[in-house]
């Protein structure tokens, strides 16, 4: 990767409802960096230990964490891990994961092998990969479940799959590295976050209706992850250091709020009143207060956090680290006992 701003960070956190959302880590943990569109970093494993086996666990508030070659489902009541499911292999940094509306299917990003395959969530049983691009990395489905927007970090596109089908269609240019990928509740838009060091880096807007791309949105430099509030009104982009708001009716990004070094992961409650910031160099979780955009006390996790997801109930976040998840309390601002579930978690995304 060429040299700028942010060049620790060699890829995405897509996690998406966000969707998607999508990584991989380099110099500040001695990782190799990215070397080139063929050859990217190999993320370290870390002794960890897993839970006792029971089978795949499909329905409500299931999470579902992407490692190095499998997908781990947790009971998001119990806090137990259930049987790894395989899915490809590739660096975990490049794969993110999404999962439909009706919680029937996930959806999980292989960087490898420039893929994403289907998983049925009943079944624990992985479907027929379906080609995406030179280098996919983020992931998120549309609302009505009908397609899914895969971000290629190496082709600069994003590519539409109908998800009916199981075809993918024409990519879309996007910008330089795209990221992460997150679309509108009612369902008319997409937004990419293009890493881009070189290009500058910016939101590009998606009409799904067309296919059409729009006037990229300039942010912090080297955006990374996006999620947008249940309302549709405001983007959060995680950037260079922060998150930045971007206001979706005039296109205009606001003020970034500092929350830490080395920023990865978005999510949002589902009441749309507080966005949460994974800071992966200071280990901590930042609240932010929506409405006045205020940053709230920061919240200690386990080392290397990187992306996060929150139940439908909103009463919960979690956070994957390095060797497990961990859990957020939304109402105490305190975090649980890690579950240690693998060797570097990454995407995570949660059935409704």
């Amino acid at each position: 990767m060429a040299e700028g701003p942010r060049t620790k960070l060699a890829v995405i956190v897509s996690v998406c409802g966000l969707t998607s959302l999508y990584l991989a880590l380099a110099a500040a943990a001695n990782w190799a960096p990215f070397e080139s569109p063929g050859n990217p970093a190999r993320i370290p494993s870390a002794v960890s230990v897993r839970s006792t086996p029971t089978g795949p666990m499909a329905g409500p508030a299931t999470a579902y964490v992407r490692d190095e070659g499998e997908v781990i489902p947790i009971d998001v009541a119990t806090g137990r891990a259930g049987s790894p499911i395989q899915a490809g292999q590739g660096p975990v940094g490049f794969s993110g994961i999404a999962v439909t509306p009706d919680g029937k299917t996930a959806y999980v990003v292989n960087y490898n092998d420039g893929t994403v395959i289907p998983i049925d969530l009943a079944t624990g049983r992985a479907g027929t990969p379906i080609q995406a691009g030179q280098g996919p990395a983020g992931i998120a489905v549309t609302p009505d479940g009908k397609t899914a927007y895969v971000t290629d970090r190496n082709g600069g596109t994003v590519t539409p799959i109908d998800l009916t089908t199981g075809r993918a269609g024409p990519p879309i240019q996007v910008g330089y590295e795209p990221q992460a990928v997150a679309i509108t509740t009612d369902g008319k838009t997409a937004y990419v976050a293009n890493f881009g060091v070189n290009g500058g880096g910016g939101v590009t807007p998606i009409d799904v209706a067309t296919g059409r791309a729009g006037t990229p949105i300039r942010v912090a430099a080297g955006p990374v992850d996006i999620a947008i509030t249940p309302d549709g009104k405001t983007a959060y982009v995680t950037d260079d250091g922060g998150v930045t708001p971007i206001d979706l009716a005039t296109g205009r990004a606001g003020t970034q709020v500092w929350t830490g070094y080395e920023t990865f992961g978005v999510a949002i409650t589902p009441d749309g009143k507080t966005a949460y910031v994974v800071n992966y160099n200071d280990a901590t979780v930042t609240p932010i207060d929506v409405a006045t955009g205020r940053a709230g006390p920061l919240i200690q996790v386990d080392v290397e956090p990187f992306s996060i997801a929150i139940t439908p109930d909103g009463k919960t976040a979690y956070v994957t680290d390095d060797g497990g998840v961990t859990p957020i309390d939304v109402a105490t601002g305190r975090a649980g006992t890690q579950i240690q579930v693998g060797h570097g978690m990454a995407a995570i995304a949660i059935t409704s």
